[in-house]
């Protein structure tokens, strides 16, 4: 029974993960999403918190002061003094009760925090939205270098192979008298730096997977084959262009004016006259210095306090003319933005056409170079060429299918790459 279950876990494991599945995971397991997913609750907290402010504060206070001469418990007014009733007095009193306080009035300067509050939360749920697609993007850049180094390593592993077997060739016909020796020399030392390069190869692949792994967030040990099917990019660029207008980027940066609007507003509110209510309720307890005994009296009172700023020295207007110059900085920025997005559509078009090109131009130029290395191992069997032109014909048979395998996979990026700029990799 541990057997079995040694082995389904073995197999469990050793299935390769699909782009799909990789995606997923990280969407729901990313350490980088799942900070800023945190940002989007932190700014939901600031935002109940500018919301509650409004309604004050009660406090429960209490205190205990010895005093040198004895006190009353409250304050006399004239009628009790008139009335000749007995009060009571101590130089201990305790007191406990509840405070309440409000702001009634501070010149909008509450609603304008709790607007602020609330489009940064619009903003931060934008950039977790931005970091989605950044995540994504990279991750499917990683596995289409993964793949792409794969078929190199394939095609590198083809290459030893046939050069193995003209070494193993020429070896027989070196002892035949029919080739010199330099030609076995020569062949063996070209195997061993296909195998050096063949490590290289290796290492990349372990170092791009162990980075895919780190930025999925869970071991990527295979990754599965990817169907590409390059065909020639037909995209309307004005209409990708103007797509920049409703883009992520640009939202962030009309929520940056629209909250310096708001700034500007607040700082406004200084101008105004600041209105706050109190009231207190509460009980005073102490024994009376006389009797001995013990007794309480009831306190409370509600008071309105305003304010008004007469002279600050041009502090309010200073803070209103810095409010104003973040909001113009703020839409400069937001220009900038929309051209760096604009040239970014259309350098990722570009690139999309350009990959399509040389994967064409690739693809006949690997047609030309196996014809060539055909004739070139006529030629060598026939000696009418040395050794070097039919390695070198070899090589370029390499050269050329690496170039076939890079452009394939650097059109698929492309894609991926334009995707990520109009903001369409995440479903």
């Amino acid at each position: 029974m541990r057997y079995l279950l040694l082995v389904s876990l073995y197999v469990a494991t050793s299935f390769a993960s699909t782009l799909s599945e990789l995606e997923s995971y990280t969407l729901k397991h990313s350490p980088i999403l799942l900070k800023a997913k945190s940002a989007i609750k932190g700014a939901s907290l600031k935002q109940k918190l500018n919301s509650v402010k409004k309604f004050g504060e009660i406090d429960l206070v209490g205190s205990t002061t010895h005093y040198n001469i004895e006190r009353t418990l409250a304050p006399l007014p004239p009628s009790a003094i008139k009335s000749g009733l007995p009060i009571t007095a101590s130089k201990d009193i305790y007191s406990i009760g509840a405070n309440y306080s409000v702001a009634l009035f501070t010149g909008f300067a509450q609603t304008r925090d709790i607007e602020i509050a609330k489009l940064s939360k619009t903003m931060t749920k934008t950039k977790y939205k931005l970091s989605k697609e950044e995540i994504i993007y990279n991750i499917r850049s990683l596995y289409l270098s993964t793949l792409a180094q794969k078929e190199l390593l394939k095609a590198q592993n083809s290459y030893i192979n046939a050069l193995k077997k003209l070494n193993k060739t020429i070896k027989l016909e070196v002892s035949l008298g029919k080739k010199a020796k330099i030609d076995l020399i020569k062949s063996q030392s070209e195997i061993e730096l296909a195998k050096v390069q063949k490590e290289a190869i290796i290492a990349n692949i372990n170092i791009t997977k162990a980075t895919l792994s780190s930025l999925v967030g869970k071991k990527v040990s295979k990754v599965s084959p990817l169907k590409i099917a390059v065909k020639k990019p037909i995209y309307n660029i004005n209409s990708l262009v103007n797509q920049a207008y409703s883009l992520s980027k640009v939202k962030i940066e009309d929520i940056e004016i629209a909250k310096a609007t708001k700034t500007i507003q607040k700082a406004q509110a200084s101008k105004y006259p600041q209105v706050a209510l109190s009231a207190y309720y509460g009980r005073n307890y102490g024994a009376d210095v006389n009797t001995d005994k013990w007794d309480s009296e009831t306190n409370w009172q509600v008071g309105i306090n305003a304010k008004y700023n007469f002279i600050d020295f041009g502090k309010s207007n200073t803070n209103i003319e810095l409010a104003k110059l973040s909001r113009l900085q703020a839409k400069l920025q937001r220009n900038q933005t929309l051209l760096n997005l604009k040239k970014s559509i259309i350098e990722a078009m570009e690139k999309l056409k350009l990959s399509y090109a040389q994967y064409i131009g690739d693809k006949s130029q690997l047609r030309l170079v196996k014809k060539s290395a055909q004739i070139e191992e006529v030629r060598y069997k026939n000696d009418l060429s040395t050794i070097n032109d039919l390695l070198l014909a070899k090589s370029k048979v390499l050269l050329s299918q690496a170039k076939v395998i890079q452009s394939k996979y650097n059109y698929k990026k492309a894609k991926f790459y334009l995707d990520y700029i109009l903001e369409k990799g995440v479903k």
